[in-house]
């Protein structure tokens, strides 16, 4: 992707990067089906020092589609850096010996760049503390523009945690290469960092912020809702005063156009009832399966 080594911030992409992953991951969806020998003999390094079923396991089906092989690890116990306290830094040196590319999730802020800064071979961030999950917000903005056909014009509504979800963090600056009206819908103690809101008002965005879930949806042409944060509150009090307070029924969605849809990085808790699944707004496993194209798109042009 030109001079991009890394990905470590939705902020390291050009609009006309993020287009080109875009337009990268559209082509994938035959690729994807077909199988290819694009990255062959390329290998990826798994390094997931935090649970992950989607993100992981997308990565991993991306690069053995698309002919590379994969090794790492989901449990950091089972790591020296978990069951003996080998540093970072230490961890990405040597595992760049096995590797040509390095995609790592971790608990702590700033541990992506720390890792690229260790790192000869590209790091992809796959989620780092409560701060950023780029490659989240790239499959996001793949699944709006594959599913409503453009991302210019449309209302979308960033519902539920926006105070510990890094996947609406990313989104949100995401969005603000385009023309959109957001609407941020959370409890008091779950808003958007003020800096983030800054930044999109300064991009020109129109943002309304709302604290419950019907002014979210009225008139939203995507709606993306995130799961309370629970391993992230400093205090399980203050996270049992916002449990449940953002939930989605089917009497709600039954209100929504039949062509509006409804976004989630899953996993879910109990944001969205079971019941509305069989909704046609309901997009999410859908969304799920755009993972593995766009970060096989991701992949193709950063190792090729």
């Amino acid at each position: 992707m030109g001079a991009l080594h890394n990905l470590i911030s939705i902020h390291d992409l050009t609009r006309d990067e993020i287009d080109l992953i875009l337009q990268r991951a559209a082509e994938m969806e035959e690729i994807a089906v077909t199988r290819s020998k694009l990255l062959n003999g390329r290998i990826m390094a798994c390094l997931f020092f935090e649970p992950s079923t989607r993100t992981r396991l997308s990565f991993e089906s991306a690069m053995l589609r698309l002919g590379g092989s994969v090794l790492g690890f989901a449990d950091v116990g089972v790591s020296s850096a978990g069951g003996k306290g080998e540093t970072l830094a230490d961890t990405i040196r040597t595992v760049e010996r096995y590797a040509d590319v390095i995609v790592m999730r971790h608990p702590l802020d700033g541990s992506a760049r720390v890792a690229a800064e260790f790192s000869n071979r590209p790091v992809i961030n796959a989620g780092s503390g409560a701060e950023e999950h780029p490659t989240q917000a790239l499959l996001d903005l793949y699944s709006i523009q594959k599913m409503k056909g453009t991302i210019d014009g449309l209302n979308i509504s960033l519902c539920g945690d926006l105070k510990y979800g890094r996947t609406v963090h990313s989104l949100a600056m995401a969005l603000i290469e385009y023309d959109v009206k957001i609407t941020l819908a959370a409890p008091e103690q779950l808003q958007m960092k003020p800096s983030i809101i800054q930044v999109m008002k300064e991009a020109g965005l129109t943002v309304v912020e709302v604290d419950n879930i019907d002014d979210a949806i009225n008139e939203a042409d995507v709606v993306y809702m995130t799961r309370i944060q629970k391993e992230r509150f400093p205090d399980i009090r203050e996270y049992d005063a916002v449990r449940g307070r953002f939930r989605l029924k089917r009497e709600d969605v039954e209100q929504m156009p039949d062509d509006a849809i409804i976004l989630h990085p899953l996993p879910r808790v109990d944001e969205l009832d079971p019941e509305i699944d069989s909704l046609p707004q309901a997009r999410y496993f859908d969304q799920v399966e755009a993972g593995v194209v766009t970060r096989m798109a991701i992949l193709d042009l950063i190792l090729n």
